[in-house]
């Protein structure tokens, strides 16, 4: 009688238990099913191709707001359009400009005199006179060429109060080298007061976190191939930060054997040699981000290593012509990298 009684008891602790795990397997199953999926939307705008992911439960309508935003700044820092605020500063020389007209000049003025002028926002007039996006590449006018690298002068900018003067009458100033790095901090600042704690901006390759993929895990990163757009030659573990790539093969072309790239040496007005084939730069802004791939790509790889290695809490992957990694100090400490 006792001993049915404990066969009894034991096999209703077996029952039980196994409720007990098909209940929660259920549970976890309803619960990984309501878990919702990322919202994720694409614009062409800023001259490229934007994307935003939300991770979470939220509205698509905050990645439009996103996209209004976009076409806001275009119309502040457009050097062609000719209903942008930068296209009336660069027609009349002077004039009283929006606070985020001046905070991104100042921006570049900072990284202009950092860099000795390897960024140069006034290359505008030099930079037009390149199109890497024809399908009949040519080569500009080499006399014309050098008079307007004669006006590409950043220390000719001059600031008091609100009001932008460009000293010299034929200096042109050309914001692409730092525009979309602040318009995705704006992004970011504009998704975080939303209530946004986990998204990937991601402006033609200007990539932004906000905060982590998941509690758990980070963002991983593929850094591009050199020429082989399907292909990674590293992947980075990224948590609540910016990467930034300037890359030859980005905007570029071959003409009679040799390629001509979008970054220019501010000296000579033609596209930057230097053994370097990009420069990857990870740091809290994308604004800083985006000035200092430009200007330590110029800069090249021992001097654009040390500047990177002087300042706090900015991190650069270099990839030479022979498709060698080289790594700034501190990088593979502070970061998961797989290359």
């Amino acid at each position: 009688m006792f001993l049915h009684i404990k066969r009894v008891l034991k096999l209703s602790k077996k029952f039980i238990f196994a409720g007990a795990v098909i209940i929660i397997c259920i549970f976890a199953a309803v619960f990984y099913c309501r878990r919702p999926s990322p919202v994720s939307k694409t614009t062409f705008a800023l001259n490229t191709a934007v994307t935003i992911t939300l991770y979470g439960n939220y509205n698509e309508s905050l990645i439009d707001a996103c996209f209004d935003l976009c076409r806001q700044y275009e119309l502040i820092f457009s050097r062609t359009d000719e209903r942008s605020e930068l296209y009336r500063l660069n027609a009349s020389r002077s004039m009283e400009v929006s606070d985020e007209l001046l905070e991104l000049i100042k921006i570049s003025l900072y990284y202009g005199e950092l860099s000795d002028g390897k960024l140069d926002i006034t290359i505008g007039e030099v930079s037009s006179m390149w199109n890497f996006q024809t399908d009949s590449p040519a080569l500009p006018d080499s006399a014309e060429l050098e008079e307007a690298v004669s006006h590409v002068d950043w220390s000719k900018i001059e600031i008091e109060g609100n009001t932008v003067t460009i000293e010299d009458p034929k200096a042109v100033i050309d914001l692409g080298a730092v525009a979309k790095g602040y318009i995705a901090d704006k992004l970011k600042e504009y998704l975080i007061s939303q209530g946004v704690d986990r998204a990937i901006i991601n402006l033609g390759g200007n990539i932004l976190c906000v905060g982590k993929r998941s509690v758990s895990s980070d963002f991983v990163i593929g850094l591009q191939y050199p020429f082989e757009s399907s292909r990674t030659i590293a992947t980075i573990g990224i948590d609540d930060m910016s990467v930034v790539t300037s890359g030859v093969y980005e905007r570029c072309f071959t003409l009679d054997g040799t390629l001509y790239h979008h970054i220019l040496d501010t000296d000579t007005g033609y596209p930057v040699i230097n053994g370097l084939v990009s420069v990857t730069i990870i740091s809290e802004n994308s604004v800083d981000g985006d000035a200092l791939s430009t200007s330590v790509f110029a800069l090249g790889l021992e001097d654009g290593l040390r500047l990177i290695d002087s300042l706090d809490g900015v991190y650069a992957v270099f990839i030479t012509d022979d498709m060698q990694l080289h790594f700034s100090d501190g990088l593979l400490d502070r970061f998961s990298v797989d290359y």
